[in-house]
């Protein structure tokens, strides 16, 4: 197992589809379906594509902006935006739960309740899915499909029991989310506990994302509730571990200017035995969600972490996600040529200085 997921990372690695090359002549969106149809351009032009979501001050999706409202910098150098789309796109979408002992009783009985709205009544009919679950290791429930009740069906055979292979499932999740039929592809992951049983390393899954063009969101749930409804014993305090505190958490700025990739965090520790001197495999001495982890793998993507701290608050913070991916905008500008490996870092900026951008954090020219 720990060898077809090493493959699996090897393979991404080598893959790192970040520039994409579209080919044909560019035509108007059409106002709904379809899909890459719709982002049609000239022979030969290679575009680095990114998604951005715009929010005003109060966390509300911002309508109505325009290509000549947004300003993209790449390695801190403003590139011209020459394709830019505010309609709603399909999406391919990778839903990954976690149905590991812990998330027996409400909170698995939540999250099936949360992810049956999200697929039939918040997602478009367009949009494709698959479905995994993780325990001690990473299964395939369903691949993609825009059938409702086979996915329905998938998700009401989880028995949760065992521990929380969290880094390879996404590791494992990834490859198929990048085959998806659509423009926007994205994966959504849910978990209440700290990876425990993973071969692969958060170092190799963030490099792995980075390498992508996938949209990672995660909802942890950082409850004290027990399966059975109670409350779990607060772990006893430990002793830091020896050597140097992993903490704060690298590459989280604007990324190298041309040259090498930017640190990647080890906050999640666990797999791979704690790469770049994180916590020792198995986790944070506690079995509470990794809040830290969780970013790691979200934030370079584009897409976010939302915590909640019970299992009912599950629907509305999937039902926030959709909604954002129903509501974000489109902007590719041509590729430089670059073919150097490196990490190229994005910012994305609106004119308007009281609007917030979140977007991906640049690409890997492989």
């Amino acid at each position: 197992m720990r060898t077809a997921l090493r493959t699996v990372v090897a393979a991404a690695a080598c893959a790192g589809a970040s520039i994409v090359a579209l080919h044909g002549q560019q035509q108007p969106p059409p106002s709904s379906g379809g899909d890459d149809a719709r982002f049609r351009f000239k022979s030969g032009v290679e575009l680095v594509n990114v998604t951005a979501t715009v929010t005003d001050a109060s966390g509300r999706f911002v309508p109505g902006l325009r290509q000549d409202d947004f300003i993209v910098y790449e390695d801190d150098q403003p590139q011209t935006v020459t394709h830019f789309s505010a309609d709603r796109v399909p999406v391919s979408l990778g839903v990954l739960l976690d149905t590991s002992g812990s998330m027996q009783g409400v909170k698995i009985q939540e999250a099936q309740s949360a992810l049956d709205r999200f697929m039939y009544d918040l997602l478009d009919k367009h949009d494709e899915l698959f479905l995994y679950r993780f325990s001690n290791y990473p299964t395939l429930l369903q691949g993609w499909t825009n059938d409702r009740q086979l996915l329905a069906r998938a998700l009401g055979r989880i028995s949760p029991n065992g521990g929380t292979a969290m880094y390879d499932t996404v590791a494992e999740a990834i490859p198929l989310a990048k085959q998806g039929q659509n423009r926007k592809k994205a994966l959504l992951l849910i978990s209440d506990g700290n990876d425990t049983a993973s071969s692969t390393s958060i170092v190799e899954v963030k490099q792995m994302i980075r390498e992508s063009e996938v949209l990672v969101y995660a909802v942890g749930i950082d409850s004290e509730e027990e399966s059975g409804g109670g409350y779990r014993t607060p772990p006893p305090r430990m002793p830091p571990p020896r050597g140097p505190i992993p903490f704060p958490f690298p590459g989280r700025g604007r990324g190298g200017i041309g040259g090498g990739w930017p640190p990647i965090g080890t906050g999640g520790g666990g797999g791979g035995g704690g790469q770049g001197g994180g916590w020792p495999r198995g986790g944070r001495n506690d079995d509470r969600v990794n809040v830290s982890a969780l970013r790691d793998m979200t934030d370079d993507s584009g897409g976010r972490t939302e915590i909640v701290r019970e299992a009912r608050d599950l629907n509305p913070a999937t039902a926030n996600i959709a909604d954002e991916l129903s509501q974000q905008y489109y902007l590719g500008y041509p590729a430089s040529g670059k073919k150097d490996g490196r990490w190229h870092s994005i910012r994305v900026e609106v004119r308007n200085r009281n609007y917030r951008v979140r977007a991906r954090r640049g690409y890997i020219a492989s």
